[in-house]
């Protein structure tokens, strides 16, 4: 039981090719303290789809309970910012920008966010959760107006350093 929490580094798989388990299957935080420093950025988005009713709504005089855009925005900022709290293994990094876009479609409000660091690990689950906690504000403002929104296509666009290097969703 008093085995290091590092003995397995980042990259080396623990049981079943994990590198979030450890040999006996028990969950771990990666240790990332051997990995550079770099530059990294991801790229994610999602889309809450929404009634004719709402579109107008966003399109025109708002809808009831206030600036559904503006506070989806800064909820999905911090949401990116709260990650490590939200997800059980991811590490808290220092984010150095955080943006979130948020686009009225014609059956749909598009969500896309860009998180940066300068950090030993990448900030992926930091863009999916901005997207997703932006989503989910949207749903909160518009649930009056159309209880039957959904969050959907949640995902990664693009991500780029470490020691993968640029990925781009094809």
């Amino acid at each position: 039981m008093t085995q290091d929490p590092g003995a397995t580094t980042a990259g080396t798989p623990g049981a079943g090719g994990l590198t979030h388990v450890d040999e006996t299957g028990a969950a771990r935080m990666v240790d990332v303290s051997a990995k550079d420093t770099t530059v990294r950025r991801a790229v994610a988005s999602g889309k809450v789809l929404v009634s004719a009713e709402v579109v107008a709504a966003l399109r025109g005089d708002g809808v009831p309970k206030g600036d559904a855009l503006g506070v989806a925005r800064i909820a999905g900022i911090m949401g990116a910012k709260r990650t490590p709290d939200l997800v059980p293994l991811c590490h808290p990094i220092a984010i150095t920008g955080a943006k979130v876009d948020l686009e009225v479609a014609d059956d749909a409000v598009l969500i896309q966010a860009q998180v940066k660091t300068t950090d030993r690990t990448g900030v992926e689950m930091e863009a999916l959760t901005a997207v997703a906690v932006a989503g989910l504000a949207v749903i909160d403002m518009v649930k009056a107006l159309d209880p039957a929104a959904v969050l959907t296509d949640v995902r990664v666009e693009l991500k780029e350093g470490g020691k993968t290097g640029h990925w781009e969703r094809p």
